[in-house]
């Protein structure tokens, strides 16, 4: 019986601790976008790589040679797709051009990437001025990925960025350095 009402109490303590120390609400972009535009047209453009966070330092080990990454997202061929091209700093000043293809999930901001069948990406909205989360998973990983207008945005958005993906279980955190120029994107 003394146990029952120590298990209770601990019980009623956690329900108040969760209550209280919730994780800031963020929500997942809909099809109708920023300024009654359809989604994708606000987020086609240029974005830079700013952060990353996971619950592993591993799924975030493909950023660690990463200076800056500037991404360029535009429509596709079909409606349903996006074409992205990103170039990447190297920490040794070298640029790596990439790009790929999204494919956009019918009535939803869900993201495919094409050759990639494992790989989901949702977009979310960010509170910093000119930003958006993502939240990419796959067999065995899942990180949350920061991007902005800005190559540098305010300091503030990556503290809110840090502290809502820790209260979100990811352990591990990357800030690009953004020291170096970011490369130009090639037009191909």
């Amino acid at each position: 019986m003394f146990y029952q009402i120590w298990a209770a109490l601990f019980y009623l303590y956690g329900i108040l601790l969760n209550s209280i120390y919730q994780c800031p609400e963020f929500s997942q972009l809909t099809t109708q976008g920023v300024d009654g535009k359809e989604f994708p047209e606000p987020h086609l453009g240029r974005w830079y790589f700013i952060a990353g966070a996971a619950p592993t330092k591993e799924e975030l080990a493909t950023f660690d040679p990463v200076d800056n990454i500037v991404f360029n997202m535009a429509s596709g061929s079909a409606p349903t797709q996006l074409q992205l091209r990103a170039t990447i700093r190297t920490k040794n000043g070298l640029c790596v051009p990439r790009k790929w293809i999204y494919h956009l999930t019918e009535g939803s901001t869900d993201l495919r990437t094409e050759g990639r069948p494992d790989m989901k990406t949702k977009l979310f909205s960010s509170s910093c001025p000119g930003g958006i989360m993502l939240k990419e998973s796959g067999q065995g990983y899942q990180r949350f990925l920061l991007y902005n207008r800005s190559p540098h945005p305010p300091e503030k958005c990556v503290e809110e960025f840090q502290s809502l993906t820790s209260c979100l279980d990811s352990k591990a955190f990357l800030l690009t350095p953004r020291n170096q120029e970011a490369c130009a994107l090639s037009s191909d």
